[in-house]
């Protein structure tokens, strides 16, 4: 395409200028900016790696995939086009794609530790999945249920923490655990195991759809992602109240990843969960998963504080996780969003067989990952899973099964929320200044049982001690 001096000239301070929004982590207006250079010049490469890389830092795997590759087909011997879709595909579990990009930088240079170091760590997720499928396809893999022995597990008498009483969780243990997870200490490991079985048997009898009725004048709270943010986990307990039968919550998935206190987090709601079982629900996100937990933190967290056990019982247990949330018939709460097909029924999410790893496609996948767009009809997704949906899928959804509106979460909002679709599409995001970078809002939403109306409570971030998110993330990802 041709370009005249003028447009190049115009692009490059564009480009200038998004760069400078990117280095503030400003990412959504670095996106803007570059995508305005790149409406002036499609010609340029780097304009392409440059989004890719924003893109990359909001979650839009999937059209980082596609800006890399753009890049790449510009201009073969751009090198981080080959790093930008490597990380792309990682995020995305598709390591093999991932690792031949690497293998392309590589080759391109020969003499660079850093290229060197990311292929080997590549490389031996690759040989580790192919491992664990063999495995899987020999069918001898165990249970970690059936592997375990809790009698022979010992408390030291040194231990001080909080202990079950009679094997169950009491409120006096849920405030004890509390504490003990503000000093920064652990939960002895067998009541962390005694915690898992016990939650697992419990989500083993649910209904991958749970239908939770809200009585009229009582008050019901929803929360969305918290990934691993616990201090701001309990703020929400302060501002709120801690959960009780009087105080029902909803938490709607992504527990954990990123944030590097998500064993306190997980522990904390499996125990009201185990405390409160008729009014406090979990709903599964995208990041309880074993690709996003092996390359986001939470499986590196687990083997740092507990054991590589541990983490494989943690997967059974998300297996089992209620997939959404039905409320006084008239509200929908799922994690991600509405469907590619346009019949879908509230019986056909009751048939859901979820006892697995999130699919890449289907009712299970769009539930966990689908986004809301702002145009009608059915799009790609922008993370490269799902789909993205307009506001006329959502009104044929609520019409065919005479529901009042959807909420969901799954995506950083400035204010902690969002409302779209003429009212019918809620988002909430509860981690405030996600990942210590973003300067969001957190929120969650409360709403009565008579009129099911959404009431937003919003909050700012509160102090934390000094862990990094990410702290426990893939040595692959924190080399990117």
């Amino acid at each position: 395409m041709s370009v005249t001096d003028d447009a190049k000239k115009k692009a490059e301070e564009l480009k200038e200028k998004a760069n400078e929004h990117f280095k503030r982590q400003e990412f959504d207006r670095a996106i803007e900016m570059y995508s305005e250079a790149i409406g002036q010049n499609p010609n340029v490469a780097v304009y392409y790696g440059n989004r890719s890389f924003a893109y990359l830092k909001t979650e839009c795997f999937g059209y980082a995939l596609n800006d890399a590759s753009k890049a790449i087909e510009l201009d073969e011997s751009y090198v981080k086009g080959y790093y930008r879709r490597a990380a792309a595909y990682m995020s995305l579990g598709k390591f093999k794609q991932a690792l031949k990009d690497f293998n392309a930088v590589v080759l391109a240079r020969p003499n660079d530790r850093d290229a060197k170091a990311k292929y080997v760590e590549c490389s031996k997720i690759v040989k580790r999945k192919a491992f664990e499928n063999a495995i899987s396809v020999e069918d001898t893999k165990k249970s970690v249920v059936d592997t375990l022995n809790l009698e022979s597990m010992t408390i030291e008498d040194s231990y001080q923490g909080p202990k079950l009483e009679n094997g169950a969780v009491t409120l006096e243990f849920m405030k004890a655990l509390v504490e003990t997870y503000k000093e920064g200490k652990k939960l002895h490991r067998k009541y962390a195991y005694q915690i898992l079985l016990d939650v697992k048997t419990l989500f083993e009898k649910m209904p991958s759809m749970v239908e939770i009725t809200i009585p009229d004048d009582d008050k019901f709270t929803v929360c969305g992602d918290i990934h691993g943010q616990y201090f701001d986990l309990l703020n929400i307990f302060e501002l709120n109240g801690l959960p009780s039968e009087t105080n029902p919550y909803l938490f709607n998935g992504d527990f954990v990843d990123r944030g590097s206190f998500s064993v306190e987090c997980i522990f904390t709601l499996f125990g009201f969960k185990l405390l409160y079982p008729n009014h406090f629900f979990m709903s599964r996100g995208n990041h309880e998963s074993q690709t996003m937990n092996q390359m986001y933190g939470f499986e590196g967290e687990v083997k740092a504080k507990y054991s590589a056990e541990m983490s494989d019982l943690f997967t059974e247990v998300y297996n089992w996780l209620p997939l959404c949330h039905l409320l006084n018939n008239r509200v929908l709460v799922m994690h991600g969003g509405l469907f590619s097909e346009s019949n879908v029924t509230l019986d056909d999410i009751r048939k859901i067989e979820r006892n697995m790893q999130p699919p890449e496609k289907g009712l299970m996948c769009e539930l966990l990952w689908s986004d809301p767009q702002p145009q009608p009809g059915i799009s790609p997704s922008k993370r490269g899973v799902g789909i993205q949906f307009g506001p006329d899928v959502t009104k044929k959804f609520l019409s065919r099964n005479k529901l009042d509106y959807v909420i969901r979460s799954h995506e950083v909002k400035g204010n902690g929320y969002e409302v779209t679709h003429d009212g019918k599409c809620i988002t909430v995001f509860s981690a405030p200044n996600y990942c210590d970078t973003m300067g969001n809002k957190g929120a969650f939403i409360t709403m009565k049982g008579r009129h099911m109306k959404p009431n937003f409570v919003t909050y700012s971030a509160v102090p934390h001690p000094n862990v990094k998110p990410m702290a426990y993330a893939s040595t692959l990802l924190q080399l990117m």
